[in-house]
């Protein structure tokens, strides 16, 4: 459904627009300005005093943008890093954080941003595996460094985001200095590495995700393309910066002359208020995001507001018509990991609810088995990829060459997630290789699972895991979040489940909680239910008697 107060040109208009002006800045932006210091000088130049960043109550505009790279990066250089130095930052949604990254890029240093959440072994591991030289850290977590021995680790310099004075600080920190005289752009290129962003590390050591400066102009290409966006286009983001969605946002400003704003964090209860009071009209929300904004009451400020568009990968199809007819804004799916890009995506011309969309101009994919054998359309098997144009798609895993040959064996890039394309040419999501159930001999998709769960009126949120069984095997479990004010009965859902889902993949075990364990991106965690496993809360379908039809 496409509202028309949002769209009166019409899908087919809206879509050509968005596909000629992406055109367009391919043909003006040849390879050496597809670099972030060419394109803040570049587009001061055209845009001016026009405001292309807002975060914490600070706004900055294009014309002030390379200057305060140049200053930044003076500070940066005055303080011991060079080109080529890698630079971390652990700081929130922060103005200083997007002047440090500008200010490293000017430089011709690495950003490592780093989730804020990092504690022990996974930011010491950041840190050493990165040989980061300096760190920039939100003064707030200055706790942080307590669970870390810094005389092991390569830092010479140790910087506190926000700190007013070195009273309080703990040895070897000091504030964060202002910036200083400017410096002149390091000859950087589009093959230079922007940023290395680590994993979530779930399944082992987090990997450093080597990004190049040329991986983030085509991220604003072609999510540009996919969402049409237009110059004065006001994109809001409530997700973290350290992350590449919110950098590919920036990006995206920066390349189509629009303003970026970037929330403190996101907030059911706020998210509509201040989707409204930035005059967004984009915005970008993730898996879990949807569901629980849906899962609130109606309210009149769903409505009211200029957004027409939300990049939405990951969000369950059972929600794209009740969000579009709430809040006027059509949910876009897409596909693109930290080592890929915008790949796979829906758009206005190519909407399907539960489908991650169409593969998009400029790359390759196929569904292919364990041995890299292409599949028939309508079989699932791994998704693997490859892109038409140099330094699109991230260069490697930093320091870790064997995880890399991993990753990209046979020269295509391994996304380890398992899809069906349709013969029409969409791919389905089916499961993350790693999340497969196995049960009485069958494969059971974990996704599958919970968008049979996801229908049932009661819930709101679901995730659903293995858990070993009496059989040495595994057995499907759900935890559920119901839908505010409603009692979901274990039963009534079971017969729900068993008319769509295999008798095998009906869930035996079932927690209704108040939350899902989640990543500071709004990732439900599952190895941390699966840590948890059964607890006396969950009920058990087979000693509760309840048996499943056949």
């Amino acid at each position: 459904m496409i509202p028309a107060d949002r769209f009166p040109e019409g899908a087919e208009a809206y879509c050509g627009a968005a596909r000629a002006r992406q055109t367009w800045l391919v043909d003006h932006f040849g390879p050496r300005l597809r670099t972030l210091p060419a394109l803040l000088e570049h587009q001061a130049k055209r845009f001016g005093g026009r405001t292309l960043f807002i975060a914490d109550g600070r706004t900055i505009t294009f014309q002030q943008a390379p200057d305060l790279a140049a200053c930044w990066a003076g500070m940066l250089a005055a303080n011991g890093l060079s080109r080529g130095d890698r630079l971390g930052v652990l700081c929130g949604n922060r103005p200083e954080f997007m002047e440090l990254t500008w200010g490293a890029a000017w430089l011709g240093a690495t950003l490592i941003p780093i989730n804020i959440a990092s504690r022990g072994f996974q930011l010491r591991h950041i840190l050493s595996n990165s040989g980061a030289k300096m760190l920039c850290i939100e003064a707030e977590l200055l706790g942080s460094l307590d669970t870390i021995d810094r005389q092991a680790l390569a830092l010479e310099r140790v910087f506190a985001i926000g700190a007013t004075g070195s009273r309080d600080l703990p040895p070897g920190v000091d504030p964060l200095p202002p910036a200083a005289g400017p410096i002149k752009a390091a000859d950087v290129r589009m093959s230079d590495l922007l940023a290395i962003l680590y994993t979530s590390g779930t399944t082992g050591l987090s990997k450093g995700v080597c990004c190049p400066h040329g991986q983030y102009f085509w991220w604003a290409i072609h999510t540009g393309r996919q969402l049409g966006i237009r110059e004065g286009d006001v994109l809001h983001t409530s997700l973290p910066l350290f992350h590449t969605n919110a950098l590919n946002c920036f990006f995206q400003a920066l390349l189509n002359g629009a303003t970026q704003v970037t929330d403190t964090r996101f907030s059911v209860s706020r998210f509509w208020t201040r989707l409204r009071a930035s005059n967004a009209t984009v915005t970008y929300l993730l898996g879990a995001m949807v569901p629980m904004l849906m899962s609130q009451p109606r309210r009149p400020e769903e409505r009211d507001h200029d957004v027409r568009v939300a990049l939405t990968p990951g969000v369950p199809g059972t929600f794209h018509t009740e969000f579009t007819q709430r809040t006027g804004i059509v949910p876009l799916d897409g596909f693109g990991s930290t080592e890929s890009n915008a790949v796979i995506g829906t758009t206005l011309e190519t909407l399907r609810p539960g489908c991650m969309g169409r593969l998009s101009d400029g790359f390759e994919a196929r569904v292919v088995d364990e041995y890299d054998h292409e599949l028939a359309d309508g079989m699932p098997g791994e998704l693997i990829l490859r892109a038409d144009q140099p330094y699109a798609f991230a260069s490697g895993y930093f320091a870790m060459p064997d995880k890399t040959l991993e990753a990209w064996q046979n020269l295509w890039l391994h996304t380890g997630d398992r899809v069906v394309r349709e013969p029409d040419g969409y791919y389905r999501f089916v499961d993350r290789i790693k999340d497969t159930i196995r049960r009485r001999g069958e494969n059971i998709s974990s996704y599958e699972v919970e968008q049979a769960v996801l229908s049932h009126p009661a819930v709101s949120m679901v995730a659903a895991f293995p858990v070993s069984s009496e059989l040495a095997e595994d057995e499907v479990m759900v935890a559920i979040i119901a839908r505010s004010g409603l009692v979901l009965d274990p039963v009534d859902l079971i017969r729900h489940c068993e008319v769509q889902l295999p008798y095998f993949a009906v869930p035996r075990f079932i927690d209704i909680v108040a939350d899902l364990p989640r990543t500071e991106n709004g990732k439900v965690q599952k190895f941390k239910l699966r840590e948890t496993g059964i607890t006396s809360t969950t009920w058990d379908r087979e000693q509760a008697g309840v048996t499943v039809k056949r």
